[in-house]
């Protein structure tokens, strides 16, 4: 009996870890992910549908993100810029010129097209404050471009991130001049 208990497990672990490398390697933008144009009237979505979260000012957040650290919220900004790889970050900015957070899509998940800088975004997702490695660092900064200003001693940054668990993408109306961009 505990033979084939103990054959049952080894069988379901191997099922899982095999699982999850297919997971993986389905994890590749495709050519309309990375090119998909960006409509000025409707949304481009990608992720999750945006639900039923607290909408909270970027601004606010990025005053006190200790606040909202863990919590599930809306946001809106406009994108500052974005990988130029596989558009698997971004940064998004409360207005143009101000404070922005990095944005990555939940378990590398789903992308935005590679030319997003300047778009309206609204994000749904979670706020946290960590560490980033001077590797990560150097390879945010190398290969896709990305800007920080408070570099440890060490290379490393601590930063307030955001991973998004949905997306909507719209061109920026920069005719409006209060509110959001949509």
């Amino acid at each position: 009996m505990k033979k084939i208990f103990g054959l049952t497990l080894l069988i379901s672990a191997f099922a899982l870890v095999s699982f999850g490398q297919e997971k993986m390697e389905n994890r590749s933008p495709t050519e309309k992910d990375k090119t998909e144009a960006i409509p000025s009237k409707g949304f481009l979505k990608r992720g999750a549908a945006i639900g039923n979260a607290k909408e909270v000012s970027l601004a606010k957040v990025l005053d006190n993100p200790g606040k909202y650290s863990g919590k599930t919220v809306s946001v809106e900004g406009v994108i500052v810029r974005s990988c130029k790889m596989e558009g698997c970050w971004m940064e998004l900015a409360a207005a143009e010129g101000g404070k922005s957070v990095r944005v990555k899509m939940k378990d590398h998940g789903f992308f935005i097209p590679l030319d997003s800088a300047g778009a309206f975004a609204r994000a749904e997702g979670v706020f946290a404050v960590k560490t980033l490695s001077k590797a990560e660092v150097d390879h945010l900064i190398n290969d896709d471009g990305a800007k920080f200003d408070n570099r440890n001693a060490d290379g490393s940054v601590t930063e307030i991130s955001f991973e998004a668990t949905g997306i909507e993408l719209r061109k920026f109306d920069y005719g409006k001049s209060k509110g959001s961009g949509f």
